[in-house]
């Protein structure tokens, strides 16, 4: 999927519809803005995208994202237009306020499970990054990933969610949408295990046909190109614009 161009430092603030819908200030290949697309457009909630250079940020996204951080989640409709940032906050407060195609189940003790579960994958981000970024050897992030290969095979549904994708499906899915960048890295020690993660292995194909899944995918290899520059110091931010 192509994004618009990412505004960097000198960039004039954008002149954007006065239409009170949300406005996502993000980056197309950073995993934790697009579990924010993934539930806007799980919820067919209309929004602007605001795409931003993380190198060099623009002066004024201070005014949206007081810690410069993406996703920022701008609420113009609302009183004092507040921001909302962090991915899980901005994908929890999308579900409470668009209640259609809810992502988290109504059972508190499921709901309370599934937010701790997508806690837990926090192991698996930062071993994924380390394995990208500082060369490990990916000894931590096969290990991480067991727990959801038993989740779901404990859980005995297609997806974390049942008979089709919800709040875990999409929060843990922009990681193993960037698989080929871990392989990329480790080369022959690459050892995604189809086997060792048979119920995780079918769901990666569920979900790369998956609709919301794929409104906001790039291909195995853009998500390489992507990193191979920013890994040489030249960072693509652009590649798909």
């Amino acid at each position: 999927m192509s994004a618009g161009k990412h505004l960097a430092k000198g960039s004039p603030k954008p002149a954007l519809p006065d239409d009170g819908v949300p406005r996502l200030y993000t980056m197309r290949f950073c995993p934790y803005a697009e579990r924010a697309h993934l539930a806007l457009n799980a919820k067919k909630v209309p929004h602007h995208s605001v795409y931003i250079n993380l190198t060099e940020k623009p002066e004024w996204l201070v005014e949206v994202s007081p810690l410069l951080k993406v996703p920022a989640l701008h609420l113009v409709a609302e009183k004092d237009q507040p921001s909302l940032i962090e991915s899980l906050i901005i994908v929890e407060y999308l579900d409470e306020k668009y209640p259609q195609n809810p992502l988290l189940p109504k059972d508190p003790l499921q709901r309370a499970q599934d937010k701790i579960l997508v806690e837990r994958f926090t192991a698996v981000t930062s071993a994924f990054f380390k394995t990208v970024l500082q060369g490990d050897k990916a000894d931590d992030l096969w290990p991480a990933i067991d727990i959801f290969e038993t989740e779901l095979a404990k859980r005995g549904t297609p997806y974390f969610s049942g008979d089709k994708p919800g709040y875990v499906d999409y929060m843990i899915w922009p990681w193993f949408e960037r698989l080929s960048v871990v392989q990329f890295k480790l080369k022959e020690d690459y050892n995604f295990d189809k086997q060792r993660y048979a119920k995780l292995s079918a769901w990666i194909e569920l979900l790369t046909k998956d609709e919301v899944a794929q409104s906001f995918f790039a291909t195995p290899e853009q998500h390489v190109e992507y990193f191979r520059s920013r890994l040489a110091g030249t960072t693509n931010y652009d590649l798909l614009a």
